[in-house]
């Protein structure tokens, strides 16, 4: 059992010496034994320590992921099965499951794979070839332990149609594991209702991360006017409308998105207050200012500008513009809402982007709130890649 030997360099190792999971390719010295990309290796350092056992693709530059740190928990279907179980109970004891992450790659153990529960539906992105050969098993144990607590999954469908995937040396892919089915899921989070495009959407078809942060703008909005930017599929805007607010545009370049919002709206008979735009926020923002707009609460919730550090500048750049062109448009001791989910975007980073946006807007903020992913995407310490979501509630104030 996972006889082949992955030797590290001496003084290598050190992410998954500190707590992380990942090995790299220029941190190995050797591998003994022979294996095919996929299979689980076991680990070792430059003494012959033993480090723990991780499946192995000398295609991706994280050539190894771990999988178990103790030389007794073989990669079995019994470690898959307390994982797994591990996941749901954890789910179940910190929050409300209708809707949720039910395995979040990393930071369940189960590194590369990410499974979202809409009802009774999921939607399984799978993102490394060593835990997509254990994808069926592992959706099998799911659905056996979920049926525990009287939930019957009708359905399952596979959205692991990100470009990572090719860096593995994989091909992308959609499609059902299961009886086709409606793609379009019904939901239901914080008293909206969504319908769930698990086909098209972006991502898994649902941002589940942003849950208790949309919660967390109802006190804001009774009786106020809302600007969404980058709405998505409504979710922000449609919790204001739910909130009590008198008049929400939420704003999106997607036209897909767009439709999707206006049906969200009439599902949840907001169509009277809420209306949506498709259009580029960046142009719409200086357009709104020179009409003279302004607004109770500004939403910035824009897709990660950055997906590595060498776009990092760039991304910068964009935060600052759609801040500071955000904060003019809220009205004195108004509320401005932002967030970035770009994990290269670190916290002190993103606060400082927004510390130069203030003094370029001449505002002065006043922190309500931060907050970060819902707690069904835990952020694993030791594992920075599972900390990427930064959520701010400020008050505006105009300069003294």
């Amino acid at each position: 059992m996972h006889d082949t030997i992955v030797t590290l360099k001496k003084g290598e190792g050190r992410t998954i010496k500190s707590g992380g999971m990942w090995v790299f390719d220029n941190e190995i010295a050797a591998i003994r034994g022979n294996f095919e990309n996929g299979d689980i290796v076991t680990i070792e350092d430059f003494d012959g320590y033993f480090l723990g056992y991780g499946f192995i693709n000398t295609h991706s530059k994280i050539t190894i992921r771990l999988m178990a740190r103790k030389k007794e928990h073989v990669v079995d279907h019994s470690l898959l099965e307390t994982r797994v179980r591990n996941a749901w109970n954890y789910r179940k004891e910190t929050m409300d499951t209708g809707c949720c992450r039910v395995i979040f790659g990393e930071a369940d153990w189960l590194p590369g794979i990410v499974i979202d529960k809409f009802s009774d539906v999921l939607v399984v992105e799978s993102l490394a070839l060593g835990i997509n050969r254990l994808k069926p098993e592992i959706l099998s144990i799911l659905v056996d332990i979920l049926a525990e607590d009287n939930i019957r999954i009708r359905g399952i469908y596979e959205r692991s149609d990100a470009k990572v995937r090719l860096q593995e040396g994989m091909e992308r892919y959609k499609g059902f594991l299961s009886e086709p089915f409606d793609t379009r899921v019904p939901i239901e989070e914080n008293g909206v209702k969504y319908i769930v495009d698990v086909e098209d959407g972006q991502k898994t078809g649902f941002f589940l991360d942003q849950k208790y942060n949309r919660k967390s703008i109802w006190r804001l909005c009774p009786g106020k006017k809302v600007l969404d930017c980058f709405t998505h599929t409504g979710s922000f805007a449609l919790n204001a409308g739910m909130a009590g607010a008198r008049e929400v545009l939420g704003v999106d370049a997607s036209m897909t998105g767009i439709t999707q919002a206006k049906e969200n709206a009439a599902l949840n008979h907001l169509e009277d207050r809420v209306s949506f735009q498709c259009a580029d926020v960046f142009e719409l923002l200086p357009e709104l200012e020179t009409k003279g707009e302004s607004y109770d609460v500004v939403i910035l919730d824009p897709p990660a500008f950055t997906k590595s550090r060498n776009s990092i500048k760039n991304a910068v750049k964009g935060y600052r513009e759609i801040n500071l062109r955000g904060m003019k448009l809220v009205k004195d001791n108004g509320y401005l809402v932002t967030c970035s989910c770009s994990h290269f975007m670190d916290p002190e980073l993103f606060s400082k982007t927004i510390r130069e946006a203030a003094h370029g807007a001449h505002k002065r903020l006043r922190q309500v709130e931060f907050r970060t992913q819902a707690c069904d995407h835990p952020i694993l310490w030791a594992a920075d890649e599972s900390y990427y979501l930064k959520f701010y509630i400020f008050q505006v104030c105009e300069e003294l």
